[in-house]
């Protein structure tokens, strides 16, 4: 079976560990504050917060930028649930716009009709590693004095206009094992607001500045020396991993555009996508991604169920009407894209694909 992801942890990664397992100093220490540098200078940010996920980031932005109870946070319905939930958890509500049918983004021009007196945030997602149309945000976010925070966890090095994701605002990744790059699990926030940043140290380590003196209520949501030893292993490895997986796209996408029935992924315009997910849109969905599998070739549907429809949501009283999200979730099918296909792999895939 070619696997739909494939974590590449080798002795690099497994020796970064050992040297911090043998310091005597595995907790939140050295290699994370390194780690937190050099990852915002990555995303063009000038502040690094580790976490422990990609969900904590989220919570913890939101609570480092004000949210709270009463408000309301703009985001797309078309996304992990931990987009929405982490408004929940802070006390807002989350409001849902829909998406952008070519690429799978929240649609910018139906933000404006969203927008009341108690919406004090956008947070765009960068789905499957394709920038959001962040000029468009950024420009409604100004003329409405709103908070941004980036959903980057499947955009990591992903550019717009030249711009990195992660510099529009406040902006949060993961490193779960399937990202483009990993630590195990872990987060990260990125910021230039020095007071945001400020915070989102004290709410991860219980409130806390220095030891034992606390200054606000606090959370246990920080990242350990391991993790961040593999993420300092892993960091100078994301540029040619993400090459590599646009080089299997850019193959993908020649050989199945002419495939009858199959929509390949559109990339916007003067953006760098870095292909966390190909994914594409077929009908009769959920037998395509059987027979897939059956010919050995491991799929991933990203995501079955819009987040407005999940049951929990349901339970809140969601009742949005989101066409272009609720249809793409009944096409859309992921295919592997990751730096460790070969190209017998990739002739696989299309292979397979193709027979449908």
């Amino acid at each position: 079976m070619i696997p739909i992801a494939r974590p590449l942890i080798g002795e690099d990664e497994q020796q970064a560990v050992l040297e911090v397992m043998s310091s005597g100093h595995v907790a939140q220490g050295p290699r994370v504050q390194e780690f937190e540098t050099q990852f915002a200078e990555l995303s063009g940010a000038k502040y690094g917060i580790a976490t422990t996920s990609g969900t904590s980031a989220l919570h913890v932005a939101l609570l480092a930028n004000g949210i709270g109870p009463g408000d309301e946070v703009i985001t797309s319905p078309f996304s992990f649930i931990a987009s929405a939930n982490c408004a929940l958890f802070v006390g807002a509500k989350p409001v849902f716009v829909d998406i952008e049918a070519d690429y799978f983004t929240i649609d910018p021009e139906k933000i404006r009709e969203k927008i009341t007196p108690r919406t004090r945030a956008i947070e765009p997602v960068h789905l499957y590693g394709l920038p959001c149309d962040m000029e468009a945000i950024f420009d409604i976010a100004e003329e409405f004095d709103l908070v941004i925070i980036e959903d980057a966890c499947q955009a990591h090095g992903a550019k717009l206009n030249g711009k990195t994701v992660g510099s529009y605002g406040t902006a949060c990744f993961s490193f779960y094992p399937t990202k483009n790059i990993t630590t195990g699990e872990g987060g990260m926030i990125t910021t230039n607001d020095e007071e945001v940043a400020r915070k989102a140290r004290l709410l991860r380590d219980h409130g806390s500045p220095v030891r034992y003196q606390h200054e606000t209520l606090g959370y246990n949501l920080r990242m350990n020396d391991m993790q961040a030893a593999i993420g300092l292993t892993q960091l100078p490895k994301l540029a040619p991993w993400n090459k590599k997986r646009q080089e299997n796209a850019q193959f993908l996408t020649q050989e199945l555009s002419n495939v009858a029935g199959v929509i390949t992924p559109a990339v916007r315009d003067n953006s760098e996508h870095v292909f966390h997910q190909y994914t594409i849109r077929v009908s009769n969905r959920d037998a395509a991604a059987e027979k897939l599998r059956e010919q050995g070739v491991g799929v991933g549907i990203h995501y079955p169920t819009p987040i407005h429809q999940q049951p929990y949501y349901q339970q809140l009283g969601f009742q949005d009407s989101l066409p272009v999200s609720e249809t793409a979730s009944r096409e859309v099918l992921s295919l592997p894209v990751h730096p460790s296909l070969s190209q017998a792999d990739l002739e696989t895939i299309v292979e397979a694909v193709a027979s449908l």
